[in-house]
């Protein structure tokens, strides 16, 4: 799980450490120190601590003026035992919300497992993004199946319509233009 990088290759449009606005603003990654651990297992330094023992996030771009948000997340996500989507929402989104921001993009290729609880939090968030929308990209089947199975994709834009293996050759707003087709198609 230490060789598994959150995705770099948009620094050069955005670092989270360096936006005054992000809650990871002034953060220092010491890459020769692998200190974080899921169930005992060290993960690459690079991913941003959200409060949870299994989900951890790497926020790759934000644009405040087009109030878009592309967040990578890895490890397990698991509501029933952790309440991560708690830790997610007050640690992360709810920071995100009150800056403006509207429209999410989650990149889950990394999730490795889904143990789902309530929709309390999803419903919030789904409310907080009023116009806006939440699109995920690329999580596994096993764990749309389980938000289905919970509720949450009443909230959370997902299905293989969103799926692309080339996200990462795009520029982030294309990216975000690409979703944004999709969704409004999917919505109109």
């Amino acid at each position: 799980m230490h060789e598994i990088e959150p995705h770099y290759g948009w620094e050069k449009y955005y670092k989270a450490q360096d936006d005054k606005l992000s809650p990871f603003y002034g953060t220092h990654y010491n890459l020769n120190e692998y200190s974080t651990t899921i169930y005992g297992y060290y993960i690459h330094p690079l991913w941003d601590d959200i409060g949870s023992e299994t989900l951890f996030v790497k926020v790759l771009y934000v644009d405040y003026k087009n109030s878009v948000a592309i967040i990578e997340l890895f490890g397990e996500w698991n509501d029933a035992l952790h309440n991560d989507v708690m830790f997610l929402k007050r640690n992360l989104i709810d920071y995100m919300t009150k800056r403006g921001i509207k429209y999410f993009i989650l990149l889950g290729e990394n999730v490795m497992n889904f143990h789902g609880s309530d929709d309390c939090y999803y419903e919030e968030w789904f409310e907080d993004a009023e116009d806006g929308w939440i699109a995920t990209i690329n999580f596994r089947y096993f764990v749309l199946d389980e938000w289905k199975k919970f509720g949450i994709a009443t909230y959370l834009l997902s299905g293989e319509f969103l799926d692309m293996d080339n996200w990462r050759t795009l520029h982030p707003n294309k990216l975000f233009e690409f979703v944004n087709e999709k969704v409004n198609r999917l919505l109109n």
